[in-house]
């Protein structure tokens, strides 16, 4: 019987999930922001704009549940929480770095077929 390689469209996969937990809006962001070092809850809000205090806690949970970052509570009050990359999380970072060069790399190009595609569906109203 053949080995078959399980293909990250069928929904079982366990590559899929993976990329399925990195793939949102905010894990990226979170893991690129961690990758410099440890931070608390609100040096990650005024890093990461946009992200309200419910997403950034709530994706932190996902993070931790799935062994991408650890939460370091000194057990002070007031509470002095700390979030860190783990190994599993720190071996994302280099992946990371590559799709944000290529962001940056390709933006203008990004911004440009955006712009076209508008002005061509506007002009078909």
């Amino acid at each position: 019987m053949a080995n078959t390689i399980p293909s990250v469209f069928d929904e079982s996969c366990s590559a899929r999930h993976a990329l399925e937990l990195i793939s949102g809006k905010w894990p990226i962001l979170i893991i690129s922001a961690l990758a410099d070092g440890p931070m608390r809850n609100g040096m990650l809000l005024r890093r990461i704009g946009g992200i309200s205090q419910k997403m950034l806690t709530q994706t932190l949970k996902e993070l931790e549940c799935n062994g991408l970052l650890q939460r370091d509570d000194r057990g002070t009050v007031p509470p002095n929480v700390e979030y860190r990359l783990t190994p599993l999380g720190h071996s994302l970072t280099e992946a990371l770095k590559v799709l944000d060069r290529w962001a940056e790399d390709n933006f203008p190009a990004l911004d440009a077929a955006r712009e076209s595609f508008l002005k061509a569906q506007s002009s078909k109203l």
